[in-house]
């Protein structure tokens, strides 16, 4: 893999203004909702729609950067979006303002925005939302570019309908890219991975995955932190019994946690001697006010925006690197948007290796960078991030 080094390629994301902003305004609840869209590529952009109580325009606008770097990284040949809306997701009222937020978008939503799950917001939720508002699947704007929209729709349905481990494989293969980010780290620094030792902050969708992946190929998982607290085992947790204590909010039912696994305060995950640490709840988990006491050897970002740049800025100069979201939480982007190129099926192994070979390379890459020239991983991967949206530049999409 080739980087060119531009003075500052960070620019290319950063100091862009978005291509476009909606703000909407929920007539039923007064629910503020936002769309930014960061890029258009090939005419289109990609991300997921979140939904929480606080959630702000910046928020909104740094996701949909970050979503746009993300794809420019994996060289994928879709701009970056994000919606988000600032509602609590446990209300009985929350499905409605859904759907309603999609029903103003959908001039967007017809013919550039492909969205997702995210935070608060499951695939199911959005589906059935698309559905209310008479559309097929939340692939539509990508979907209705291919010559034959009915056999894509079909093949991209025969995809999402995988299942494996009991679950769908779309529901997954985000947390198995993190994983595989933790494997790449450990092979990256020549560590053994049955001694790897990580930490992982959250057990929804993508900690719960990347926890399950972690211990299947063998590493140990010694702490996971949910809303409740913190589940410490310093001679590794069975992550798999675990996972099914989980609520439907991701939380598990303490009274049926062993009596050796040692239950601390929800921030003491951060404080864990390890040597990965996956923050892979909310945004901002590490900030100026609490860096300094990680104590993790790496960071390994599952959540979107989970280190503000100042946090990081602290971590990288006590030498503790951190692999960025827009790498190591990627998976589940690249693989829907492999799903509708065709060039993945209804094998879950080919997507599994496909995932773990692109993951695996860029990681190499940026702890290639770090331990030889002590290059921050963030400028290697935007470095390769901005490489990649210079080459898609005039590109044209391709969905069979």
């Amino acid at each position: 893999m080739t980087l060119t080094h531009p003075t500052n390629a960070a620019q290319d994301f950063v100091d862009r203004a978005p291509a476009h902003e909606e703000h909407w305004v929920d007539p039923v609840t007064g629910a503020h909702g936002y769309l930014v869209v960061h890029t258009l590529v090939c005419d289109i952009a990609t991300g997921g729609t979140r939904m929480r109580a606080g959630c702000t325009r910046d928020e909104v606008a740094d996701l949909a950067r970050g979503m746009a770097t993300k794809t420019a990284a994996f060289g994928l040949p879709v701009g970056g979006a994000k919606g988000g809306i600032d509602f609590d997701p446990k209300d009985p009222r929350a499905f409605g303002v859904l759907t309603r937020f999609f029903e103003r978008m959908r001039p967007w939503l017809d013919g550039h925005w492909v969205t997702a799950e995210d935070l608060g917001v499951t695939q199911q939720l959005i589906d059935g939302a698309f559905e209310e508002i008479g559309l097929s699947q939340s692939f539509h704007a990508a979907i209705t570019r291919s010559p034959d929209p009915a056999a894509t729709l079909e093949r991209v349905h025969a995809g999402l309908g995988v299942m494996t481990d009991g679950l769908p494989l779309g529901d997954i293969i985000g947390g198995y890219g993190v994983a595989q980010a933790c494997l790449g780290v450990a092979e990256g620094f020549g560590w053994s991975v049955e001694e790897t030792e990580v930490t992982i902050q959250g057990i929804g969708t993508m900690g719960g995955g990347a926890a399950w992946y972690l211990q299947e190929a063998g590493a140990k998982v010694t702490a996971v932190a949910d809303a409740r607290g913190t589940l410490f085992d310093p001679a590794g947790l069975d992550v798999h019994a675990l996972l099914e204590l989980r609520d439907g909010y991701g939380e598990i039912d303490r009274s049926q946690v062993p009596a050796r696994v040692q239950q601390l305060d929800r921030d003491a995950i951060l404080g864990i001697t390890a040597d990965i640490f996956v923050p892979a709840a909310v945004s901002y988990a590490i900030r100026e006010d609490n860096v300094e006491g990680v104590a993790a050897r790496v960071v390994v970002e599952a959540a979107n925006a989970a280190s503000t740049w100042a946090a990081e800025d602290t971590l990288v100069a006590k030498g503790i690197p951190v692999v960025p979201d827009f790498i190591a939480n990627t998976g589940a982007a690249a693989w829907a948007w492999w799903l509708l190129q065709g060039q993945v099926g209804t094998d879950p192994e080919d997507s599994f290796r496909r995932l773990s070979t692109e993951m695996r390379s860029k990681v190499a890459v940026l702890a290639e960078h770090w331990l030889a020239e002590r290059i921050p991983m963030r400028q290697t991967a935007f470095n390769l991030a901005s490489t990649n949206l210079r080459l898609l530049d005039g590109a044209q999409i391709v969905i069979p």
